[in-house]
């Protein structure tokens, strides 16, 4: 697919991947960008810059996500992209707190099943439509440090998956994005101070929305900002125990890159 001519809502789009993506599909020559988050300031911002519509949305209520897509077909006829990119991140394992794992779960996982409910009718109806849905490297591999991000990004793949088996012949094409460290607020905190063994290899968010575009003209399921995932991934499958083993080791290493050690 191409984004010229297009109408695209964006989930997160108030900075990072998101406002990256709007901006990005805005120089594509996009008919429409949507800018939805819920920093709304932040979002204008964003939208004024992609020459868009801003909408404050709270993508973990189903309600708000229906009055996002109904305001922006209002608005531009139609959405033909839908790019449902809004996540969070926290850390912990077995002793994260359940208002932890529902907050994540809600906003990794159910925001991208509201996302589709309210954007799939329209596309059928048309016969065609695009659906990008933002999950993680976390979500084919794993994360050693918040058993709570790997399971529910591992949960918006399987999610990304089925889409495209249940849509893929009926006109709507799927890709799932799973980078790993991204320069943003997520990873490097408010200041940039905050102590990753992802940021070894970070990618900005503008070489992330580039890996994008080149996907979705290819119409590519999996959009791997970082290329040597796949070669992990194969990894994984080709041994499993292996893999596993090489995951504590990399657990180790996380543990003293955080300790600044």
């Amino acid at each position: 697919m191409e984004i010229k001519g297009k109408v695209v809502v964006v989930t997160g789009g108030a900075s990072g991947i998101g406002a990256a993506l709007a901006r990005r599909f805005a120089q594509e020559g996009a008919a429409g960008v949507v800018v939805a988050d819920l920093d709304e300031a932040q979002a204008r911002a964003v939208a004024a810059q992609a020459g868009g519509l801003a909408v404050r949305t709270d993508v973990s209520i189903e309600s708000e996500v229906q009055a996002l897509i109904a305001r922006a077909t209002d608005h531009f006829g139609r959405v033909d992209v839908l790019c449902s990119n809004a996540g969070v991140a926290t850390g912990g394992g077995l002793q994260a707190s359940n208002g932890d794992w529902q907050r994540l779960w809600d906003v990794n996982l159910m925001a991208h099943v509201y996302g589709a409910r309210a954007v799939v009718p329209q596309m059928l109806e048309r016969g065609e439509g695009y659906l990008l849905q933002t999950a993680s490297a976390a979500g084919l591999l794993s994360h050693p440090e918040s058993a709570v991000y790997a399971v529910t990004k591992h949960a918006a793949v399987a999610l990304a998956e089925w889409l495209s088996i249940q849509y893929g012949d009926k006109g709507i094409r799927v890709s799932c994005l799973c980078p790993q460290g991204v320069r943003t607020p997520m990873l490097m905190g408010k200041e940039g101070d905050r102590k990753s063994f992802l940021q070894e290899n970070m990618v900005t968010p503008e070489q992330v929305a580039d890996d994008v575009i080149e996907a979705m003209r290819d119409e590519r399921f999996l959009v791997l900002p970082h290329p040597e995932v796949l070669d992990y991934l194969r990894g994984k499958t080709a041994d499993v125990g292996r893999w596993l083993g090489g995951m504590r080791k990399l657990r180790a290493r996380s543990e003293r890159v955080r300790q600044g050690s």
